[in-house]
Protein backbone atom coordinates (compact mmCIF):
# COMPACT_ATOMS: atom_id res chain seq x y z
CA UNK A 1 0.00 0.00 0.00
CA UNK A 2 1.09 3.62 -0.81
CA UNK A 3 1.61 4.44 3.05
CA UNK A 4 2.86 7.92 3.49
CA UNK A 5 6.57 9.00 4.10
CA UNK A 6 8.14 9.12 7.49
CA UNK A 7 5.38 7.99 9.25
CA UNK A 8 5.54 4.85 11.67
CA UNK A 9 2.69 2.61 12.91
CA UNK A 10 1.82 -0.75 15.65
CA UNK A 11 -0.72 -2.94 17.03
CA UNK A 12 0.25 -4.45 19.96
CA UNK A 13 -1.96 -6.91 22.91
CA UNK A 14 -1.28 -5.31 26.25
CA UNK A 15 -3.61 -7.47 27.96
CA UNK A 16 -6.86 -5.30 27.76
CA UNK A 17 -8.81 -7.58 25.34
CA UNK A 18 -8.75 -11.34 26.94
CA UNK A 19 -7.89 -13.35 23.75
CA UNK A 20 -4.03 -12.62 22.93
CA UNK A 21 -4.69 -12.80 18.84
CA UNK A 22 -6.89 -9.78 19.36
CA UNK A 23 -4.95 -6.67 19.09
CA UNK A 24 -6.04 -3.90 21.92
CA UNK A 25 -3.49 -0.83 21.43
CA UNK A 26 -2.13 1.06 18.59
CA UNK A 27 0.08 3.85 17.91
CA UNK A 28 0.87 6.38 15.56
CA UNK A 29 4.05 8.43 14.84
CA UNK A 30 5.51 10.88 12.41
CA UNK A 31 8.91 11.19 11.94
CA UNK A 32 8.79 15.07 11.96
CA UNK A 33 6.68 17.34 12.83
CA UNK A 34 2.95 17.29 11.55
CA UNK A 35 0.08 19.05 10.97
CA UNK A 36 -2.84 18.34 13.01
CA UNK A 37 -6.64 19.00 12.63
CA UNK A 38 -9.53 17.64 14.30
CA UNK A 39 -13.08 16.91 14.63
CA UNK A 40 -14.81 15.40 17.99
CA UNK A 41 -17.85 13.98 19.56
CA UNK A 42 -20.60 16.76 20.18
CA UNK A 43 -22.02 14.47 22.96
CA UNK A 44 -21.41 16.85 26.07
CA UNK A 45 -20.42 13.60 27.83
CA UNK A 46 -17.20 13.34 26.29
CA UNK A 47 -14.27 11.23 26.99
CA UNK A 48 -10.91 12.17 29.07
CA UNK A 49 -8.52 11.75 25.77
CA UNK A 50 -11.32 13.83 23.90
CA UNK A 51 -10.85 16.77 26.17
CA UNK A 52 -7.30 16.80 26.13
CA UNK A 53 -7.10 16.28 22.51
CA UNK A 54 -9.34 19.46 21.80
CA UNK A 55 -7.11 21.70 23.85
CA UNK A 56 -4.08 20.41 21.51
CA UNK A 57 -5.28 20.26 18.04
CA UNK A 58 -5.73 22.15 15.61
CA UNK A 59 -1.57 22.29 16.08
CA UNK A 60 1.08 22.50 13.85
CA UNK A 61 3.65 19.88 15.66
CA UNK A 62 1.75 17.27 16.93
CA UNK A 63 3.60 13.90 16.47
CA UNK A 64 2.14 11.18 18.23
CA UNK A 65 -1.37 9.26 18.93
CA UNK A 66 -1.88 6.35 21.12
CA UNK A 67 -5.18 4.26 21.76
CA UNK A 68 -6.46 1.90 23.97
CA UNK A 69 -9.53 -0.05 23.65
CA UNK A 70 -11.68 -1.98 26.43
CA UNK A 71 -12.02 0.96 28.24
CA UNK A 72 -13.60 4.52 27.45
CA UNK A 73 -11.99 6.80 30.02
CA UNK A 74 -15.36 8.48 29.99
CA UNK A 75 -16.91 9.74 33.21
CA UNK A 76 -13.79 9.22 35.10
CA UNK A 77 -13.38 12.67 36.84
CA UNK A 78 -10.10 14.03 37.32
CA UNK A 79 -8.19 10.75 37.41
CA UNK A 80 -9.58 10.05 34.04
CA UNK A 81 -7.54 13.22 32.74
CA UNK A 82 -4.46 12.32 34.54
CA UNK A 83 -4.20 9.32 33.13
CA UNK A 84 -5.22 10.63 29.16
CA UNK A 85 -2.17 12.98 29.81
CA UNK A 86 0.01 10.11 31.64
CA UNK A 87 -0.58 8.03 28.18
CA UNK A 88 0.50 10.65 26.06
CA UNK A 89 3.20 12.01 27.95
CA UNK A 90 4.85 8.49 28.96
CA UNK A 91 4.83 7.97 24.58
CA UNK A 92 5.78 11.09 24.27
CA UNK A 93 9.10 10.18 26.30
CA UNK A 94 9.67 7.39 24.08
CA UNK A 95 10.61 9.54 21.60
CA UNK A 96 11.99 12.36 23.17
CA UNK A 97 8.70 14.57 22.41
CA UNK A 98 6.87 17.20 24.66
CA UNK A 99 3.75 15.59 26.30
CA UNK A 100 2.14 18.43 24.36
CA UNK A 101 3.26 16.47 21.10
CA UNK A 102 1.03 13.73 21.26
CA UNK A 103 -2.76 12.72 22.29
CA UNK A 104 -4.52 9.79 23.18
CA UNK A 105 -7.40 7.83 22.14
CA UNK A 106 -9.95 5.58 23.97
CA UNK A 107 -12.65 3.85 23.37
CA UNK A 108 -15.02 0.51 25.51
CA UNK A 109 -16.83 0.74 28.14
CA UNK A 110 -17.99 4.02 29.97
CA UNK A 111 -17.33 4.66 33.29
CA UNK A 112 -14.33 2.62 34.45
CA UNK A 113 -10.46 3.77 35.17
CA UNK A 114 -8.16 3.38 32.48
CA UNK A 115 -6.13 -0.04 33.97
CA UNK A 116 -3.00 1.97 33.41
CA UNK A 117 -0.54 -0.98 34.22
CA UNK A 118 -1.27 -2.62 31.64
CA UNK A 119 -1.46 0.49 29.60
CA UNK A 120 1.60 1.17 29.99
CA UNK A 121 3.17 -1.83 29.26
CA UNK A 122 1.37 -1.61 26.07
CA UNK A 123 3.11 1.83 25.28
CA UNK A 124 6.25 0.36 25.49
CA UNK A 125 5.50 -2.37 23.31
CA UNK A 126 4.28 -0.31 20.80
CA UNK A 127 7.31 1.80 20.83
CA UNK A 128 9.28 -1.26 20.60
CA UNK A 129 7.33 -2.40 17.22
CA UNK A 130 6.78 0.79 15.33
CA UNK A 131 7.41 0.24 11.69
CA UNK A 132 6.61 1.84 8.25
CA UNK A 133 5.35 -0.78 6.42
CA UNK A 134 1.48 -2.63 5.58
CA UNK A 135 1.90 -4.94 8.13
CA UNK A 136 2.51 -2.47 11.04
CA UNK A 137 -0.35 -0.32 9.45
CA UNK A 138 -3.28 -2.95 9.27
CA UNK A 139 -1.97 -4.18 12.97
CA UNK A 140 -2.44 -1.00 14.15
CA UNK A 141 -5.85 -0.57 12.44
CA UNK A 142 -6.33 -4.02 14.31
CA UNK A 143 -5.14 -2.64 17.06
CA UNK A 144 -8.22 -0.06 17.65
CA UNK A 145 -11.23 -2.60 17.07
CA UNK A 146 -13.78 -3.19 19.74
CA UNK A 147 -16.73 -5.31 18.77
CA UNK A 148 -15.97 -4.47 15.11
CA UNK A 149 -15.55 -7.76 12.82
CA UNK A 150 -13.05 -6.30 10.41
CA UNK A 151 -10.13 -4.03 10.60
CA UNK A 152 -11.07 -0.56 8.44
CA UNK A 153 -8.01 0.74 6.36
CA UNK A 154 -7.17 2.48 2.89
CA UNK A 155 -5.21 4.57 1.29
CA UNK A 156 -4.46 7.02 -2.01
CA UNK A 157 -2.43 8.51 -4.20
CA UNK A 158 -2.41 11.93 -5.94
CA UNK A 159 -0.20 13.74 -7.91
CA UNK A 160 1.04 17.73 -7.49
CA UNK A 161 1.22 20.09 -10.58
CA UNK A 162 4.78 20.26 -10.10
CA UNK A 163 4.98 16.59 -10.38
CA UNK A 164 5.35 15.28 -6.53
CA UNK A 165 3.58 11.85 -5.32
CA UNK A 166 1.53 12.40 -2.23
CA UNK A 167 0.38 9.66 -0.07
CA UNK A 168 -3.00 9.40 2.04
CA UNK A 169 -3.53 6.42 4.70
CA UNK A 170 -6.48 5.92 7.10
CA UNK A 171 -8.05 3.50 9.17
CA UNK A 172 -10.28 3.72 11.36
CA UNK A 173 -12.74 1.77 13.94
CA UNK A 174 -16.57 1.88 14.43
CA UNK A 175 -19.26 -0.73 14.42
CA UNK A 176 -22.07 -0.07 17.50
CA UNK A 177 -22.74 3.22 18.75
CA UNK A 178 -22.72 5.30 15.77
CA UNK A 179 -24.41 8.46 14.99
CA UNK A 180 -23.40 11.71 13.12
CA UNK A 181 -21.66 14.12 14.88
CA UNK A 182 -18.99 12.42 14.84
CA UNK A 183 -19.94 9.17 13.23
CA UNK A 184 -16.95 7.16 13.52
CA UNK A 185 -15.56 6.05 17.32
CA UNK A 186 -12.36 6.62 16.38
CA UNK A 187 -9.95 7.79 13.06
CA UNK A 188 -6.85 9.06 12.37
CA UNK A 189 -6.02 9.99 8.74
CA UNK A 190 -1.85 10.33 8.23
CA UNK A 191 -0.80 12.22 4.76
CA UNK A 192 3.31 13.40 3.86
CA UNK A 193 1.67 16.49 2.00
CA UNK A 194 2.30 19.62 3.96
CA UNK A 195 -0.91 22.15 4.83
CA UNK A 196 -1.68 25.01 6.03
CA UNK A 197 -3.02 24.34 10.28
CA UNK A 198 -5.75 27.03 9.23
CA UNK A 199 -6.57 25.25 6.07
CA UNK A 200 -6.16 21.45 7.56
CA UNK A 201 -8.71 22.02 10.57
CA UNK A 202 -11.29 24.08 8.00
CA UNK A 203 -10.79 20.89 5.28
CA UNK A 204 -11.35 18.16 7.51
CA UNK A 205 -14.72 19.70 9.23
CA UNK A 206 -15.74 19.37 5.21
CA UNK A 207 -14.56 16.33 3.97
CA UNK A 208 -15.45 14.88 7.83
CA UNK A 209 -19.78 16.43 6.75
CA UNK A 210 -19.70 14.42 4.01
CA UNK A 211 -18.66 11.24 5.05
CA UNK A 212 -18.21 10.37 8.76
CA UNK A 213 -21.19 12.65 9.55
CA UNK A 214 -23.11 10.54 7.03
CA UNK A 215 -22.68 7.07 8.62
CA UNK A 216 -25.51 5.60 11.40
CA UNK A 217 -25.98 2.38 12.69
CA UNK A 218 -28.34 3.20 15.68
CA UNK A 219 -28.07 6.60 16.41
CA UNK A 220 -25.94 6.58 19.98
CA UNK A 221 -23.61 9.58 19.43
CA UNK A 222 -20.72 8.36 21.47
CA UNK A 223 -18.66 9.92 23.66
CA UNK A 224 -15.43 9.41 22.44
CA UNK A 225 -15.38 9.92 18.80
CA UNK A 226 -12.47 11.33 17.39
CA UNK A 227 -11.20 11.97 13.78
CA UNK A 228 -7.41 13.31 13.63
CA UNK A 229 -5.57 14.04 10.47
CA UNK A 230 -1.63 14.36 10.90
CA UNK A 231 -0.12 16.14 7.93
CA UNK A 232 3.43 16.44 8.04
CA UNK A 233 4.97 17.75 4.82
CA UNK A 234 7.54 14.53 4.10
CA UNK A 235 6.58 14.19 0.55
CA UNK A 236 7.00 18.26 -0.85
CA UNK A 237 7.52 20.89 2.07
CA UNK A 238 5.64 23.32 0.12
CA UNK A 239 1.90 23.70 1.87
CA UNK A 240 -0.77 22.70 -0.86
CA UNK A 241 -2.70 25.56 -2.50
CA UNK A 242 -4.67 26.25 -5.30
CA UNK A 243 -5.40 22.98 -7.33
CA UNK A 244 -3.61 20.87 -5.54
CA UNK A 245 -5.36 21.79 -2.18
CA UNK A 246 -8.49 21.23 -4.56
CA UNK A 247 -7.59 17.86 -5.33
CA UNK A 248 -6.38 16.82 -2.52
CA UNK A 249 -9.10 17.53 -0.51
CA UNK A 250 -11.26 15.28 -3.47
CA UNK A 251 -9.24 12.82 -2.75
CA UNK A 252 -9.59 12.70 1.05
CA UNK A 253 -12.96 12.83 0.78
CA UNK A 254 -13.00 9.76 -1.58
CA UNK A 255 -10.74 7.88 1.30
CA UNK A 256 -12.82 9.18 4.10
CA UNK A 257 -15.77 8.01 2.37
CA UNK A 258 -14.57 4.71 1.57
CA UNK A 259 -13.86 4.00 5.47
CA UNK A 260 -16.77 5.76 6.22
CA UNK A 261 -18.75 2.75 4.59
CA UNK A 262 -16.38 0.31 5.89
CA UNK A 263 -18.19 1.68 9.39
CA UNK A 264 -21.78 0.62 8.20
CA UNK A 265 -21.34 -2.53 6.12
CA UNK A 266 -19.56 -3.77 9.39
CA UNK A 267 -22.74 -2.54 12.07
CA UNK A 268 -22.65 -4.90 14.71
CA UNK A 269 -24.43 -7.63 13.76
CA UNK A 270 -25.33 -6.26 10.45
CA UNK A 271 -26.32 -8.65 7.26
CA UNK A 272 -27.03 -5.39 4.83
CA UNK A 273 -25.61 -2.22 4.12
CA UNK A 274 -27.99 0.23 3.14
CA UNK A 275 -27.77 3.69 1.49
CA UNK A 276 -30.25 6.08 1.86
CA UNK A 277 -30.60 8.66 -0.43
CA UNK A 278 -32.76 11.84 -0.59
CA UNK A 279 -33.23 14.24 -3.25
CA UNK A 280 -34.93 17.15 -4.36
CA UNK A 281 -35.77 18.70 -1.13
CA UNK A 282 -35.73 22.43 -0.28
CA UNK A 283 -32.32 23.07 1.46
CA UNK A 284 -29.35 20.44 2.78
CA UNK A 285 -29.61 20.37 5.84
CA UNK A 286 -33.79 18.99 5.25
CA UNK A 287 -31.87 16.15 3.27
CA UNK A 288 -30.05 14.96 5.99
CA UNK A 289 -32.96 14.74 8.52
CA UNK A 290 -34.88 13.02 6.39
CA UNK A 291 -32.25 10.41 5.40
CA UNK A 292 -30.95 10.17 8.94
CA UNK A 293 -34.67 9.41 10.12
CA UNK A 294 -35.03 6.97 7.42
CA UNK A 295 -31.84 5.11 8.29
CA UNK A 296 -32.41 4.99 11.71
CA UNK A 297 -35.51 3.31 11.46
CA UNK A 298 -35.71 0.24 13.86
CA UNK A 299 -38.57 -0.42 11.66
CA UNK A 300 -37.08 -0.30 8.28
CA UNK A 301 -34.00 -1.97 9.22
CA UNK A 302 -35.62 -4.88 10.67
CA UNK A 303 -37.39 -4.96 7.11
CA UNK A 304 -33.86 -4.97 5.77
CA UNK A 305 -32.72 -7.62 8.11
CA UNK A 306 -35.40 -9.86 7.04
CA UNK A 307 -35.84 -8.89 3.26
CA UNK A 308 -38.88 -7.21 3.58
CA UNK A 309 -40.13 -4.51 0.82
CA UNK A 310 -41.98 -2.94 3.32
CA UNK A 311 -42.23 0.71 1.80
CA UNK A 312 -44.55 2.08 3.79
CA UNK A 313 -42.36 1.85 6.93
CA UNK A 314 -39.72 4.34 4.42
CA UNK A 315 -42.30 6.70 3.97
CA UNK A 316 -43.81 6.84 7.37
CA UNK A 317 -39.85 7.42 8.39
CA UNK A 318 -39.60 10.19 6.12
CA UNK A 319 -43.42 11.76 7.23
CA UNK A 320 -41.97 12.21 10.81
CA UNK A 321 -38.60 13.19 10.13
CA UNK A 322 -40.01 16.93 11.09
CA UNK A 323 -39.67 18.48 7.27
CA UNK A 324 -42.91 19.21 5.56
CA UNK A 325 -43.18 18.05 2.41
CA UNK A 326 -45.94 16.61 -0.20
CA UNK A 327 -46.21 12.40 -0.74
CA UNK A 328 -47.74 13.53 -3.99
CA UNK A 329 -45.14 14.39 -5.19
CA UNK A 330 -42.39 12.11 -4.21
CA UNK A 331 -41.05 9.08 -5.69
CA UNK A 332 -39.61 5.91 -4.07
CA UNK A 333 -37.25 3.40 -4.96
CA UNK A 334 -36.13 0.35 -3.59
CA UNK A 335 -32.68 -1.04 -5.04
CA UNK A 336 -33.94 0.62 -8.18
CA UNK A 337 -37.67 -0.55 -8.35
CA UNK A 338 -40.36 1.73 -7.82
CA UNK A 339 -42.62 1.15 -5.37
CA UNK A 340 -44.54 4.78 -4.49
CA UNK A 341 -44.88 7.52 -7.21
CA UNK A 342 -47.31 10.90 -6.36
CA UNK A 343 -48.75 9.55 -3.64
CA UNK A 344 -49.42 6.26 -4.71
CA UNK A 345 -48.31 2.72 -4.60
CA UNK A 346 -46.74 1.62 -7.75
CA UNK A 347 -47.76 -2.41 -8.59
CA UNK A 348 -44.49 -4.06 -8.37
CA UNK A 349 -43.58 -8.12 -8.02
CA UNK A 350 -42.76 -7.85 -4.52
CA UNK A 351 -40.71 -11.50 -4.47
CA UNK A 352 -38.45 -9.88 -6.66
CA UNK A 353 -38.20 -7.10 -4.67
CA UNK A 354 -37.33 -9.51 -1.59
CA UNK A 355 -34.94 -11.50 -3.70
CA UNK A 356 -33.13 -8.35 -4.80
CA UNK A 357 -32.90 -7.88 -0.77
CA UNK A 358 -31.90 -10.74 0.80
CA UNK A 359 -29.08 -12.06 -1.83
CA UNK A 360 -27.24 -8.63 -1.48
CA UNK A 361 -25.20 -6.89 0.76
CA UNK A 362 -25.62 -4.00 -0.35
CA UNK A 363 -29.43 -2.34 -0.20
CA UNK A 364 -30.46 1.21 -1.43
CA UNK A 365 -33.25 3.32 -0.79
CA UNK A 366 -34.12 6.14 -3.27
CA UNK A 367 -36.92 9.03 -1.67
CA UNK A 368 -37.11 12.10 -4.50
CA UNK A 369 -39.16 14.74 -2.94
CA UNK A 370 -40.70 17.76 -5.25
CA UNK A 371 -39.34 20.79 -3.31
CA UNK A 372 -36.16 22.08 -3.99
CA UNK A 373 -32.57 20.55 -5.64
CA UNK A 374 -31.11 20.07 -2.07
CA UNK A 375 -29.88 16.18 -2.24
CA UNK A 376 -28.22 13.95 1.04
CA UNK A 377 -26.49 10.62 1.23
CA UNK A 378 -26.01 8.52 4.31
CA UNK A 379 -25.14 5.05 5.18
CA UNK A 380 -26.25 2.34 7.49
CA UNK A 381 -26.62 -1.08 8.31
CA UNK A 382 -30.06 -3.26 9.33
CA UNK A 383 -30.89 -4.37 12.30
CA UNK A 384 -30.31 -8.46 13.10
CA UNK A 385 -31.17 -10.45 16.25
CA UNK A 386 -27.18 -10.37 16.51
CA UNK A 387 -27.36 -6.61 17.09
CA UNK A 388 -29.62 -7.39 20.16
CA UNK A 389 -27.21 -10.19 21.67
CA UNK A 390 -23.73 -8.20 21.18
CA UNK A 391 -25.28 -5.16 23.50
CA UNK A 392 -27.14 -7.04 26.00
CA UNK A 393 -23.99 -8.52 26.66
CA UNK A 394 -21.43 -5.90 26.39
CA UNK A 395 -20.12 -5.51 29.83
CA UNK A 396 -21.47 -9.02 31.56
Amino acid sequence: MPLPLAFRFAGYYAGLKSDPSQLDMAMIVSDTPATAAGVFTQNVVCGAPVTVARARIPSDDLRLVVVNTRVANTCTGEQGITDAKTMASVAASKFGLAEEQAIAMSTGVIGRMLPMEKILTGIDGLSKTLAANDESFQAAARGIMTTDLQPKFTTRELQTSSGKTIRIAGLCKGSGMIAPNMATMLAVITTDAALKVNDAQAMLKRVADVSFNCVTVDGDTSTSDMLVMLANGAADATPLTGNDITNFEKTLTGLCEELAKKIAADGEGASHLLTVEVNGCASESDAKQIARSIAESPLVKTAIAGGDPNWGRIMCAAGYAGINFKPEKSLLLLNETELFRNGQPVTFEASKVSKSIRENFETSVKLTLGEGNANAKLWTCDFTRQYIAINADYTS
